[in-house]
């Protein structure tokens, strides 16, 4: 290997390592401002995640550039790439099309806002919270503390379910199928105090509805059908994760005190003939 050779690898190998210095250290002064001032200014997390993510990119990108720049015999050779390799950069085109939606889709998240780092939402058949935004992909930490990597432009085409826009809180529903000849009247005022009682559950009643004295939890027979008596109250949660424990909470609860007042719950019953006596 030549003088010149060795110059020109050495040359390489400290632009790389001085854009992964700069990086490193543009990461973390980003880091510590949005740890000091994100809540006075109330900068969204999420973009602070998207650029984060987007600077290692760019300063290799510019590396890059600045490498070929510089040393001539791979100036020529870029340039040689440039100018007649055709089928070559349809070939990189055609196989970076994918990247490059992924990282237009990314920006456009960002920018509309559909949901944002730490939002719990469901995207497709995955459900969880957004755990961070990149220039390709978004993760989502799914109720089994797996993280789902969804590409932005499949994002992009899929309907979006976010339980914490706007309004952080939920409605949940208690269900429950009562037996035909269990006391009716009374199932309903058991699922009230029930979920009256439970920490979790905050009053969900719009003004209109406090000025007309509905109960903060609303039962309603939903149907009636050959198996039962369909129930349901309406309860609502300060978010999604107090919901689902409040749901828990309130069907053990409910199953006791059931047993407790005697009302029973619906039970498909099956009649089973042996061959021999079968019914004529």
């Amino acid at each position: 290997m030549s003088k010149q050779q060795i110059e020109q690898t050495v040359y390489i190998i400290s632009v790389l390592v001085v854009a992964f210095i700069v990086g490193r250290i543009l990461r973390f002064l980003i880091g510590r401002f949005f740890k000091k001032a994100a809540l006075k200014l109330r900068v969204d997390s999420t973009h602070y995640n998207f650029f984060k993510n987007a600077i290692d990119f760019i300063i290799f990108l510019l590396a890059g550039i600045i490498i070929f720049r510089s040393i001539p015999a791979l100036q020529t050779f870029g340039t040689t790439l440039l100018t007649g390799a055709g089928i070559l950069a349809a070939v990189v085109g055609f196989a970076s099309q994918s990247a490059f939606s992924n990282i237009v889709s990314g920006v456009f998240l960002v920018i509309f806002k559909p949901f944002r780092v730490g939002d719990r939402v469901r995207i497709g058949t995955h459900a969880g919270d957004v755990e961070d935004i990149t220039l390709r992909h978004t993760v989502i930490r799914d109720f089994e503390n797996r993280r789902i990597v969804i590409p932005n432009s499949v994002i992009s085409n899929e309907t979006i379910v976010n339980s914490s826009m706007t309004d952080e809180r939920a409605c949940v529903f208690i269900e429950c199928t009562l037996a035909h000849q269990a006391p009716l009247e009374r199932a309903l005022t058991v699922m009230q105090e029930e979920a009256t009682k439970h920490p979790f559950l905050i009053d969900g009643r719009s003004p209109e509805e406090k000025n007309e004295g509905s109960p903060v939890v609303v039962v309603r027979v939903m149907g009636l059908t050959d198996l039962g008596v369909q129930l349901r109250a309406y309860t609502w949660a300060k978010n999604p994760n107090q919901g689902f424990d409040l749901k828990t909470d309130l069907l053990r609860a409910l199953k006791k005190r059931f047993d407790q007042e005697g009302i029973d719950l619906a039970i498909p019953h099956r009649a089973l003939y042996f061959r021999n006596e079968l019914p004529q």
